[in-house]
């Protein structure tokens, strides 16, 4: 019922969401969606990590079908592509073949399927489809953010992030003198995160095949959510980022051509009208909260899988400062989101525990007060960013604390009580 219930609630949005798209005379998700499935996609890659989402249901001889399959769907298209000289300028010459492969799947599940091993392959099926569906989402959202919300908050922002010295100029200056090494790698880096997050699912989800269920808790289900509540923050909080306010990317909407080598000055914040294009996507961080719960679940990992996770998230704020897409105080709020999405999930999953709940309730007034104080006190945390700045850094660590000081209480209780071995007694 869990299932169907989220995927009629899903269906419901994302038909919402199309209706509002088309009324603003933008693509929406469904359209978008269909249209891959034989014009180039925006992300091959994506594509093929949703595929080896779905995939994790099968067992290894229907996985190298599925993806021999679909390595050849793909060589067709590009042969065709080819041969008609209509090689795509954007996106990627490949990926229909894995998108084809998940709905083909889905067909199979439903006509040559029965029972429990249908039901496991629809919720494989679904589990990628999401993820691909996800993606579509916020790209509308980004879309609608830009046509619906004519000012940006970018001087209440810039004035609070001078709490933390403003670090996105600090690493847009770093990034310049790192050359173009440095500049791919974080880009591919920021761009591939969704892929990213696969591979920690792909280690979860290792033992479904076997075990023919799916574990209570892994890493889609808080990317997706996180994915799904983040954009209703960007229409409350809208924000363009400090490479379009302040930088040369925002032509004449800029506030001022400042990014990255001039500190914005410590003036009155006002309400920044800006253009139809730019999406209003900063507030909070979703690629730091992303990152973060990548951070979080790749913790219960072997060492490699840690490590990687560790990168991705050092990696990915490097990216977010350094090409001035955020200030520091979105990262900051879209680490506290992360943690209290995260706790939420658990929480739900424990029963709403009485701790999970006070850890939610916490986090919750913590991300409140952080957006609050970005824009109501941005002058005085400007004025005092020697009180400012660790008062916000220590919110977000005693968050990160909480959660942590929670989940290794649930863990404590969940571990199994050791038995003391019998002893055999003397004869006498």
């Amino acid at each position: 019922m869990l299932w169907i219930t989220a995927g009629v609630i899903t269906l419901g949005f994302l038909i919402a969401l199309q209706v509002v798209a088309h009324h603003l005379g933008i693509p929406g998700p469904i359209t978008t969606q269909a249209r891959e499935v034989i014009h180039a996609p925006k992300s091959g890659f994506l594509l093929y990590a949703s595929m080896a989402l779905m995939m994790v249901v099968l067992t290894w001889r229907q996985r190298l079908t599925a993806l021999g399959t679909a390595i050849g769907i793909d060589l067709v298209f590009l042969l065709v592509r080819w041969a008609t000289g209509t090689l795509p300028v954007e996106g990627h010459p490949f990926g229909n073949g894995a998108l084809w492969v998940i709905l083909g799947c889905a067909v199979i599940a439903l006509t040559r399927r029965t029972g429990p091993e249908r039901v496991l392959m629809l919720k494989g099926v679904g589990l990628g489809l999401l993820l691909v569906t996800g993606r579509k989402t916020g790209d509308t959202w980004l879309l609608i953010t830009s046509k619906t919300l004519p000012v940006t908050l970018d001087p209440y922002v810039a004035m609070a992030d001078h709490a933390l010295g403003n670090p996105s100029w600090l690493a847009g200056r770093l990034l310049e003198a790192s050359g173009p090494v440095g500049e791919h790698a974080l880009d591919y880096v920021y761009a591939q995160l969704a892929v990213a997050a696969v591979c920690v699912a792909l280690y979860q989800l290792r033992d479904v095949a076997a075990e023919q269920r799916f574990p209570r808790h892994h890493l889609v289900r808080t990317f997706l959510l996180i994915g799904l509540l983040g954009p209703a923050i960007y229409m409350i909080y809208p924000v363009v980022g400090p490479i379009y306010a302040y930088g040369p990317e925002g032509g004449h909407w800029a506030a001022a051509d400042l990014w990255p080598n001039t500190l914005p000055p410590i003036i009155a914040p006002y309400e920044l009208p800006f253009d139809e294009i730019t999406p209003r996507n900063c507030m909070p961080s979703l690629h730091t909260a992303w990152a973060t719960t990548i951070f979080i679940h790749s913790r219960t990992g072997p060492r490699a899988l840690r490590l990687a996770g560790t990168f991705w998230l050092i990696a990915t704020l490097a990216a977010t400062l350094g090409f001035g897409w955020h200030y520091g105080v979105d990262l900051v709020a879209g680490v506290v989101f992360a943690y209290t999405v995260e706790a939420a999930l658990r929480t739900y999953d424990l029963g709403w525990d009485r701790a999970g709940r006070w850890l939610i309730a916490y986090g919750t007034i913590v991300f409140a007060a952080l957006l609050a104080s970005y824009r109501f006190l941005p002058l005085e945390m400007a004025a005092y960013p020697w009180l400012a700045g660790p008062l916000l850094l220590l919110a977000m660590a005693s968050v990160v604390y909480g959660y942590r000081r929670t989940t290794a209480l649930w863990e404590a209780k969940a571990a199994p009580v050791p038995q003391a071995e019998p002893r055999p007694e003397l004869a006498v």
